[in-house]
C-alpha cells in the first residue's frame, strides 16, 4: 500500500478561515451557527454557489496530475439533508467518485463532524461543544450515516475506505490544547457537560463502526480509524482476527503541534523532531497495522515570522504587526527539505494525505495571512514548495 494523497478540506465541511468570505455578514466562527447568521436564501444560495465551484472534475484531473492516486474528502453529519436547517451534499459525493473513477484517485471518505462534536474544534463544526459521545440517540445516527455510506459505495471502484470519525480528542488532547479557551463557546450552556472521549469509549464504538461498515464493503476496502490522539495505544485492540486486512490506523502529525510540545521554531530544529520523532512512530506502529498519515503539512511558525502558538491564526487574536518576513529564496529552501522531509517519513508507514487540496486566502493584498498559504497543495507545487510528482 502506497497512498500519496491530498484532503479536499473546505469544500463539503466549512473552515472560516480557508474561505472566509462565505461568512461575511454573520459573527459566526464554525458551521453550526453560520445559518443562524444568514437569512435561509441567502445561506442556502452561499453554499450551493461553493460546493459547486470550489472543487470540480478539473480538480480531480489537476490532483492526479500532481502525482496523487488518493483524495480524502471530509463529509458532514448531515450529509443525506437530513438535519436542517444545513444542507445535504451526497450529490457532491456521487459526483466526486464519478470523478476519482475516471482519473483512477481512490476516496477515503472522512467523517469529520458529529451532532454536538467529537472535539470542540472549530472544525469538528460546533466550537467548544464536545457532548456527542454522551448522547446515545446521536452516536446511533452516526452509525445509521456510516452504514447508509457503506451501502451506497460499498463496491464502487473509487471507494478506498470509511473513516467513522474524525479526530474523537483524547484527554490529554483536551488539556494540552485548552480546547474550550482556544475555540471559545458561543453558549455556555450548550458546553456544559463538555469533555473529551475515553480510549474504551472509542474502542466501543469503533466496534460497532465496523459492524455497520465492512459487511456491506467490498474486501478489499478498508476502515479507517483515526488515531483518537494516541498514536500507540492501539496494538492489542487491532491485532483482533476480525480486523486483520481490513483496518488502516489514521494519524494527523503536524508542525504545529511539535512546537507546542517544544520543537524550536527552526528548519533544523523541525528536521531532527520529525526524523527522531515522527519517522520512529510511524515505523513502530506500521509493524502491525498500515498507518497514514491522514492530515499534515509544512506550516510552521519560522517561515510565518512569529510564534502562532500551535498553529492559531488572526481569527485566535494572534496580532501579526511584529512579523519576522523572510526571503521569497529561504522560504522556497525552508518548505522544500519540510516536505521532503516528512515525506521521507511517511514512507516508513503506508502514505499520507496533505492538508489540504486548495483555500482562498490572499497573503500577498492580507499581509496578517502571511505564511499561511502552505497549506494550499496546488499552491505548494506551483511556487516549488513541494515536489511535484511524489
Amino acid at each position: 500500500m502506497n497512498i500519496k494523497g491530498v484532503n479536499l478540506g473546505n469544500w463539503l465541511v466549512l473552515e472560516k478561515w480557508m474561505s472566509p468570505a462565505i461568512w461575511e455578514g454573520t459573527d459566526a466562527e464554525d458551521e453550526y451557527y453560520l445559518p443562524m447568521g444568514l437569512s435561509k436564501e441567502v445561506y442556502e444560495a452561499r453554499i450551493r454557489m461553493h460546493r459547486a465551484e470550489y472543487i470540480s472534475e478539473r480538480d480531480f484531473a489537476r490532483i492526479k496530475k500532481m502525482g496523487m492516486n488518493s483524495v480524502r474528502i471530509p463529509i458532514p453529519y448531515f450529509i443525506f439533508g437530513d438535519r436542517p436547517p444545513f444542507i445535504g451534499c451526497i450529490n457532491e459525493l456521487d459526483k466526486a467518485f464519478t470523478w476519482a473513477e475516471k482519473y483512477d484517485l481512490k476516496i477515503l471518505i472522512d467523517l469529520h463532524t458529529a451532532p454536538m462534536s467529537q472535539n470542540g474544534f472549530d472544525n469538528g463544526g460546533l466550537s467548544g461543544v464536545c457532548k456527542w459521545a454522551q448522547l446515545p440517540n446521536e452516536v446511533e445516527y452516526v452509525l445509521d450515516v456510516l452504514e447508509k455510506l457503506a451501502k451506497r459505495y460499498g463496491n464502487r471502484a473509487g471507494l478506498l475506505g470509511i473513516e467513522p470519525i474524525n479526530e474523537p480528542i483524547s484527554e490529554e488532547m483536551w488539556e494540552s490544547m485548552a480546547v474550550q479557551k482556544r475555540y471559545p463557546p458561543v453558549d455556555e450552556q450548550l458546553a456544559k457537560g463538555s469533555a473529551p472521549i475515553s480510549f474504551d469509549w472509542l474502542t466501543e464504538f469503533y466496534d460497532k463502526a465496523a459492524e455497520r461498515i465492512l459487511p456491506n464493503v467490498a474486501s478489499d476496502k478498508y476502515i479507517v480509524f483515526h488515531d483518537g490522539f494516541r498514536l500507540h495505544a492501539w496494538k492489542e485492540y487491532l491485532s483482533q482476527e476480525k480486523y486483520k486486512n481490513r483496518v488502516i490506523l489514521d494519524t494527523h502529525q503536524y508542525l504545529m503541534i511539535a512546537e507546542v510540545l517544544g520543537c524550536e521554531k527552526s528548519l533544523d530544529a523541525y528536521i531532527k523532531f520529525i526524523q527522531e520523532n515522527f519517522e520512529k512512530d510511524i515505523e513502530a506502529v506500521q509493524q502491525y497495522v498500515p498507518v497514514v498519515v491522514g492530515e499534515w503539512c509544512i506550516f510552521n511558525s519560522y517561515c510565518v515570522g512569529q510564534d502562532t502558538k500551535g498553529g492559531q491564526s488572526v481569527l485566535n487574536g494572534i496580532d501579526t504587526a511584529d512579523a519576522i518576513s523572510i526571503s521569497k529564496e529561504e522560504k522556497k529552501d525552508v518548505y522544500m527539505k519540510l516536505s521532503e522531509c516528512q515525506l521521507k517519513a511517511w514512507e516508513k508507514g503506508s502514505g499520507y494525505f496533505y492538508w489540504t487540496y486548495k483555500m482562498l486566502l490572499d497573503p500577498t493584498n492580507e499581509p496578517s495571512w502571511r505564511g499561511w498559504d502552505c497549506w494550499d497543495l496546488a499552491k505548494c507545487v506551483d511556487e516549488g514548495w513541494f515536489p511535484e510528482r511524489v
